[in-house]
């Protein structure tokens, strides 16, 4: 719903939930519906975070997810540990790896709300791009600062070790660059 909302004039921005899936599986179903869909697309993106459970396992699932769609040409927009940093990164600059609570904790404050309950609700991610706006303490030209001092400061290392890091400002870029002016 994030990247629904930006108002952008030159594109169309299709948003497909694979749900829960493994990052090498959200690849390899990218790449089913590229081949399915009789729509060319001219970017594909594929967003996800880390969602660290099984370990190693998960370590190796998800650098090898980064890998394989780069190397079939997909942009990839991951996050470690967590989507929700790039929405922290609108408010603070933090090097510290955070578990995903930490950013659940930190965003319910600043919105005064139960963000683990309420913040992946429908209702309130379809509003989040105006949220983030809107809020006076929050600056998406920051965020991509933020995030950008982050990817750099860590971009030797492999993908699993980079934290906290996201690229969704790479995304957000590309979007902005569409915008309605």
């Amino acid at each position: 719903m994030y990247f629904e909302s930006f108002p952008v004039l030159t594109l169309t921005v299709e948003v497909v939930d694979l749900k829960g899936q493994t990052k090498l599986k959200l690849i390899e179903s990218t790449t089913s519906i590229i081949k399915d869909n009789p729509t060319k697309y001219d970017e594909v993106w594929c967003v996800f975070d880390m969602d660290v459970k099984q370990g190693v396992k998960e370590f190796a699932d998800f650098d090898n997810a980064i890998e394989k769609g780069k190397f079939l040409g997909y942009n990839i927009a991951y996050s470690n540990d967590s989507f929700e940093l790039w929405f922290y990164v609108h408010f603070n600059y933090s090097e510290q790896k955070h578990h995903r609570t930490f950013y659940y904790d930190a965003l319910g404050e600043q919105w005064s709300l139960n963000y683990k309950k309420y913040g992946k609700a429908y209702k309130f991610c379809k509003e989040i791009y105006s949220k983030l706006e809107n809020d006076e303490n929050s600056s998406q030209e920051r965020a991509i600062e933020r995030a950008d001092k982050l990817f750099k400061k860590q971009s030797n290392l492999a993908y699993h070790q980079q934290n906290p890091v996201t690229l969704v400002y790479n995304l957000v870029k590309f979007l902005n660059d569409n915008v309605r002016r």
